[in-house]
């Protein structure tokens, strides 16, 4: 017991001492006792409108600035007890399944144009469709990139709704229909 002991202090000296310590971050700013540290101020910066602009230097004093600003606006908000609120609490809810839903869908999307294709045949098939319903006059060349675009977006509007099909299929969904009788 003894000797299990010791062989597991040694271990974990000898695995902690080759372990490269970590450094704290580096800070870009402080704000009361909020912390701004470089990687957020750099990610921030960049998925900003400010870095699309010619004068770097001025575009990042700028976007310091306008970050001092909301991170105060942010701290006078919770410190009246704004982020409790049920309408706040209620957006931030509707905001985060927006959010989920346009991640998911997004991924079911790549998901599908992964696996899509459409044939020449069925686009020859629309083409002569739209030719005999005098909808286009264009030779089939020009007019087969704007079909097969069209077949793709409609191949993928069917997957994806046959795909909220099959999830409803597979789900237990509980309806009150009482609920709607009711006159509002």
């Amino acid at each position: 017991m003894r000797l299990q002991f010791t062989l597991g202090m040694m271990l974990c000296l000898f695995c902690g001492g080759c372990m490269k310590p970590q450094s704290p971050p580096e800070i870009v700013v402080r704000i009361n006792d909020r912390v701004v540290a470089a990687e957020e101020f750099e990610d921030g910066f960049m998925q900003s409108a400010y870095a699309l602009r010619a004068d770097k230097i001025e575009a990042r004093k700028d976007y310091l600035d306008n970050l001092i600003n909301q991170k105060l606006i942010v701290q006078y908000a919770v410190a009246n007890g704004f982020d409790r609120q049920k309408d706040f609490l209620r957006s931030v809810e509707r905001f985060w399944e927006q959010s989920l839903m346009t991640v998911a869908l997004g991924f079911k999307t790549k998901e599908i144009n992964g696996t899509m294709r459409v044939n020449d045949s069925g686009i020859r098939d629309m083409y002569e469709q739209m030719v005999r319903d005098g909808v286009t006059s264009k030779s089939y060349e020009e007019m087969y990139p704007q079909i097969k675009w069209q077949a793709e977006r409609q191949q993928e509007s069917q997957r994806l709704n046959d795909w909220m099909d099959k999830r409803r299929k597979d789900s237990k969904i509980e309806i009150n229909f009482e609920y709607f009788k009711k006159s509002k």
